[in-house]
This record gives C-alpha cells, sequence and structure tokens, in this order.
C-alpha cells in the first residue's frame, strides 16, 4: 500500500511539472480567435484578436471575408486580423478593409485596430515598410496598426528596418508557434532582442511548451501575450 501510494504521489507531481510547462488559455486574457473557435468557459477574455479576412495569392487582390456575422462583444478590445499571401493591395482591398472596421464598431465593439498577418521574411522587412507606410496612410488615425512576426526577424532582422517600423506600427505580435507546437530553441531568439525598438507581444499556441525568459519581465516593449485557441474538434491553423 505504501509502495502504490509513493507511485500515485509520483505520477501526481510528473503530471503537474507537465503541466507546469504548457499554456493554459485560463492564465490568460489575450486571444486569436479564428472563426469556428469557441474558447472554454474558463477563458475570461480581455483582448480579442478576430481573423476577419484573407487577401490570397492568385487572381486581382481582394478580401476573402471569413465571418457571417458581427457580434456584439461589450467589454472586449478587438483587433481585426486579416492575413496576407500577397501585398499588392488595391483600392477595393483597402475599401473592404476599412469598411469592416467601421461595421465592427458601429455595432457597439470597442475596435482598437487593424492586424496584418504577414510572414515577412528577415532579408524583406525593408520591402514590408514600403507597404506598412502606405497603409498608415490610408488607415484612419482613430484606429492604431498591429502586425505579426516572426521571431527570426525580430532577433536578426536589420536595426535601421526595425527602426522604420517603429515609427510605422503600434505594435508587432511575435510568433512563437508553428501549427500546434511551440518552435524549439525559443530563448536564444528572445535573449537577442534586448534592443528590440518596437513595442510586442508574444503569441502562443494553446497547449503548447512555454517557459517565459526572465528578459520578458525586464524588457521595456514587453506588452504581453497573446494565446492562439485551437479547436477541440480541429482548428484552422497558421
Amino acid at each position: 500500500m505504501a509502495l502504490l501510494a509513493f507511485l500515485a504521489l509520483a505520477g501526481c507531481r510528473q503530471e503537474a511539472e507537465t503541466d507546469a510547462g504548457k499554456v493554459v488559455p485560463a492564465a490568460y486574457d489575450a486571444f486569436y480567435l479564428w472563426p469556428g473557435i469557441r474558447p472554454a468557459r474558463d477563458v475570461q477574455a480581455r483582448i480579442l484578436y478576430l481573423l476577419d479576412g484573407e487577401v490570397r495569392r492568385g487572381g486581382t487582390a481582394r478580401l476573402e471575408r471569413l465571418r457571417m456575422g458581427t457580434p456584439h462583444l461589450p467589454g472586449k478590445k478587438v483587433w481585426l486580423v486579416v492575413r496576407a499571401d500577397r501585398l499588392d493591395w488595391n483600392d477595393a482591398v483597402y475599401s473592404a478593409i476599412f469598411d469592416d472596421l467601421a461595421h465592427w464598431r458601429a455595432a457597439g465593439n470597442e475596435v482598437v485596430g487593424l492586424q496584418v498577418d504577414f510572414d515577412a521574411a528577415t532579408r524583406g522587412i525593408a520591402g514590408y515598410a514600403r507597404f506598412l507606410r502606405d497603409l498608415r496612410k490610408r488607415l484612419p488615425q482613430d484606429w492604431k496598426l498591429s502586425i505579426t512576426g516572426l521571431m527570426d526577424w525580430s532577433a536578426h532582422g536589420d536595426p535601421d528596418a526595425l527602426l522604420r517600423l517603429a515609427g510605422l506600427i503600434d505594435e508587432v505580435v511575435i510568433q512563437t508557434y508553428q501549427g500546434r507546437s511551440t518552435i524549439p530553441g525559443y530563448e536564444d531568439y528572445f535573449r537577442r532582442m534586448k534592443d528590440f525598438p518596437i513595442p510586442f507581444r508574444v503569441a502562443l499556441v494553446e497547449g503548447g511548451s512555454w517557459q517565459a525568459p526572465l528578459m520578458l519581465s525586464r524588457h521595456p516593449q514587453f506588452k504581453g501575450y497573446v494565446v492562439f485557441l485551437l479547436s477541440r474538434t480541429g482548428s484552422k491553423e497558421r
């Protein structure tokens, strides 16, 4: 009996240690919420990043809307997210996105602004900055501008290019995952970010491995986390 009790206790400790390194959504208050994904009841969201649509490759650039309705989300700060496979946006794309922002605000939501989800390569930051400069000029000033960022260019990007981005965007959300898994070696990337000049959040994936690097709590530009929620029956992933 004593041996069984010892083994049971050891198993509980091992399970607790395993869970301690996992991303549990209930411990956070900002989330990526893709269409068709519903957060668990114990999730208390304060900030929501909602995928509104995509600008896909092929043909004439257009916004492919992915949401069927516009819910009223009281007490939530809302960012509308547009995933982009291309940056040759035309006037129709800009108009559709800005119309959606206005529509969500008219529905009584506290719309913070627009996030562009585009995987800019490390060597392509300068070109991305040109696109963002044009977008910033077009975007009404009462909406903020956010972008997603890869860990690689966040840590290894050209300092001058990053400084130019700092004058164009209000935040960058650094992605630490691929699909459903945390990218290994993230600690090394964050150690190289001590001089990162832009306010940033860190995006984690639900259930992924995560141990917060010590430098994050000390970094003057770190603003918190965003958790990418996964469906229990399968989700649309990055």
